[in-house]
């Protein structure tokens, strides 16, 4: 190395770990005067030929991804491509991370015709391939974010999708030719590259990188193979344009043989449910995927959850209740639960009322206010004629099969119980009250309104929001009829819930100060 970069090592790292405990972003003119005392090339040579000095490396390396990360630091990045494209087959783990995350920020703060042209003319995006599939978890993790951000660009999309499947860097060649555990970080990075938009999506559609996942789930034999795929399709399940592509594959059919799969690892089951359920929780999904893959995935959880009954398999009886929760947020979807043969929706009230098993209460409470519509606009909670007879028979039904004997009944004991349960009623009513039946039942209840509209029923932010909103839509569905607010008998309804809406969240709470005692002496 030259005389005039070489440098102490003691006073290097002395001097990187004081750059890398700076609070907050590193401005450009800090990183100009660092480079000033202590020259790129100079730091570059002292982690080369520096690297047994304890600490250096580690510092060194910290440093360098601070000032690439600026806009100044990353103009430097073409000058040392020599230096990157050295770092992204280098032994250290360290040096590999680095190199990684010196590309995307070479991609986001440089010109991009001369990142493209180094990327390109110096095979980068392979390079990147073998620190996904070889390098340690954060290397992976660096990789795999320098890819994403490639394939954020139209000219880099060309790249991690070329157009012939018989291409080396084909993310589907490269899955059948590595380790297991390589092939998990492709999948990872095929789900995460499909999570950027809907055009980046149509790609992994296009190359057919769905199947990989489809493969995986269909042929493993391995229960921990199976779970680790189904965690990457719940990540999937998540992104707003998942249905449009998925209703192109066979995943559905998949998943739905796996719920019906009585020899398949519980696990596995509770899984595929809460992924359809977020497949199928979007308002598009009805628009990409047909009425009768939608009826498959219920019927299967239904038969699930028959099977279940009374058994003491509640996590993955949660599960199915969360899962038609979260079918039932959409209008088509809450439709679908309630009007099969006989309807779905029997076991999420059946659970929402029975006090034995507080979970398994609490999953199928909250999924019935999604049913009734509670996070829906109020033109959409109430539904057709077959639906909404279903579901006021089955809480009728329910009710006569207690001791409440009455909807009215069953909500009051809903209301009587700990905060979490009295939270998801909340919510319930909100949705059932759409309905005139279910208004009838809650205003013909004084201990309902009571509870309602105290302020100091709960103690908690949420709690009290949550009660208070309870109140606004039980008044105004209550004014929206004319025959009950002419009705005398519900006057002191529509006052106590007025007053209740006017206090707010949080009613007319005022902080206990600690007051003196102030006291006469005693005197002879």
């Amino acid at each position: 190395m030259d005389e005039e970069f070489s440098v102490d090592p003691r006073q290097l790292f002395e001097a990187a770990s004081s750059f890398c405990s700076q609070p907050g972003a590193i401005s450009d003119t800090s990183v100009q005067e660092f480079l000033t005392r202590f020259p790129l090339p100079a730091i570059i040579g002292a982690l080369q030929i520096n690297a047994d000095y304890p600490g250096l490396e580690s510092a060194l390396v910290d440093c360098l991804e601070r000032i690439f990360m600026t806009k100044y630091g990353a103009s430097l990045i073409p000058h040392y491509m020599a230096f990157v494209l050295v770092g992204l087959k280098a032994d250290s783990q360290k040096v590999r991370r680095l190199a990684c995350t010196s590309i995307s920020c070479l991609l986001k703060n440089t010109d991009h015709r001369i990142a493209f042209q180094l990327i390109t003319q110096n095979d980068v995006y392979s390079r990147l391939l073998s620190c996904l599939i070889d390098g340690d978890e954060q290397v992976a993790a660096a990789s795999t974010d320098a890819i994403k951000v490639l394939a954020g660009y139209p000219e880099g999309k060309a790249i991690v999708f070329p157009t012939s499947n018989s291409e080396a860097t084909h993310l589907g060649n490269v899955a059948d030719k590595c380790s297991s555990l390589g092939r998990v970080r492709i999948l990872s990075l095929i789900v995460q590259l499909f999570s950027i938009s809907s055009s980046v999506a149509s790609e992994v559609s296009r190359s057919n990188l769905l199947s990989l996942l489809e493969a995986d789930i269909r042929n493993a034999k391995d229960t921990l193979v199976t779970l680790s795929v189904l965690e990457l399709l719940y990540e999937l399940s998540e992104v707003e344009h998942s249905a449009e592509f998925v209703s192109k594959t066979t995943l559905l059919k998949l998943l739905s043989s796996i719920i019906s799969n009585g020899a398949a690892e519980s696990v596995l089951r509770s899984r595929a449910m809460m992924i359809v359920g977020r497949l199928l929780s979007k308002e598009n999904s009805f628009g990409f995927i047909d009425e009768l893959s939608f009826r498959t995935v219920i019927l299967a959880i239904d038969k699930r959850l028959e099977f279940l009954n009374g058994s003491q398999e509640t996590d993955e009886c949660e599960c199915a209740l969360e899962a038609l929760g979260q079918i039932g947020l959409t209008f088509q979807g809450a439709r679908m639960v309630l009007s099969t043969s006989p309807p779905t929706g029997r076991h999420v009230v059946n659970a929402a009322f029975d006090r034995q098993q507080h979970g398994k209460q609490l999953a199928a409470l909250h999924s019935l206010g999604h049913i009734a519509g509670e996070m829906r606009a109020e033109n959409s909670r109430v539904l057709d004629s077959t639906a909404e007879g279903n579901l006021k028979s089955l809480i009728y039904d329910k009710a006569s099969k207690t001791s409440k004997l009455t909807p009215s009944g069953l909500l009051l004991s809903v209301l009587q119980q700990d905060a979490e349960i009295r939270l998801a009623g909340y919510r319930l009513i909100i949705g059932l009250v759409a309905r005139p039946w279910c208004l009838m039942e809650i205003i013909s209840r004084p201990e309902i309104i009571g509870v309602v509209t105290d302020a100091y029923t709960e103690t908690n932010k949420i709690g009290m929001e949550t009660r208070h909103r309870c109140c606004e839509a039980i008044y105004r569905v209550f004014m929206s009829s004319d025959r009950l607010t002419s009705d005398p008998a519900f006057a002191d309804v529509a006052t106590k819930l007025q007053v209740a809406i006017r206090q707010g969240p949080y009613g007319t709470r005022k902080r206990t100060e600690a007051q003196p005692a102030v006291m006469t002496a005693d005197r002879f």
